[in-house]
């Protein structure tokens, strides 16, 4: 399954996307995680993410710009891609904070390209793209602003109404979903476990017979190896 997840901040998106790339992983199923659209992004090193805050509002732009189209043929070219925010969240994030000089979004991001990176994706007839929007009520996500506060934050918590607002509003301008390719998780009040289940659940009729049939096959908890014994797989825990 080709994965989008998108939603605002604290709504779960990267422990869901962990999860996701372990189910995966241990189904022998190979996952290429981006989860680094928010500026700045999570897999540069510290040092480089201090630098990358300061960096100049055209340069952001223009980095962010050529990272969102890229991204179009990970899509595509991958069969586990598990991408967060995309161009989505950069929609919400400049116009709710592009000219906040306490924020490291930036202004005059160009909005004209949102359908584009779409069109291009959705014209690859991909059998099995789901995009994901997570949410939480806005109580859920000021307690887990203060429990588990982000190193580099951007939304403020009072904020909060107006952000999930303009997610809302891209996500129903969205051709992922007028194209029946979206599924909402409500992540509120659940275990990361749960809402696992329920991305499987919800997507199940998104995906392919060949993922449904990989779901379907059972495999140990613990580590394992596969062997085939007279044309039959098998799997052994190590």
């Amino acid at each position: 399954m080709r994965s989008i997840f998108v939603g605002i901040e604290y709504a779960g998106k990267t422990t869901l996307i962990n999860k996701l790339q372990d189910y995966c992983q241990h189904r022998n199923r190979p996952t290429h995680n981006d989860d680094h659209f928010t500026i700045p992004d999570s897999s540069l090193s510290a040092e480089s993410r201090s630098k990358f805050v300061e960096y100049p509002d055209d340069v952001k732009e223009r980095m962010q710009r050529m990272q969102l189209h890229y991204h179009i043929e990970i899509i595509k070219n991958y069969p586990y891609p598990l991408i967060s925010g995309w161009h989505i969240e950069e929609a919400v994030y400049t116009s709710m904070y592009g000219n906040d000089p306490d924020n490291p979004y930036y202004p005059n991001y160009h909005y004209g390209f949102q359908r584009h990176y779409e069109v291009m994706t959705l014209e690859a007839r991909l059998p099995d793209i789901v995009m994901f929007h997570v949410t939480a009520s806005d109580d859920a996500l000021k307690e887990r602003m203060r429990t588990t506060p982000h190193e580099y934050p951007i939304v403020r918590e009072q904020d909060i109404a107006e952000v999930q607002k303009r997610f809302d509003d891209e996500i129903a301008q969205s051709l992922f979903n007028s194209k029946g390719r979206l599924v909402h998780i409500d992540t509120t009040d659940k275990t990361p476990e749960e809402s696992l289940d329920e991305i499987l659940l919800k997507s199940e009729p998104l995906i392919t017979d060949g993922e449904l049939a990989m779901r379907a096959m059972p495999v140990p908890s613990e580590k394992y190896e596969v062997r085939y014994e007279n044309g039959v797989r098998k799997t052994f825990t190590k």
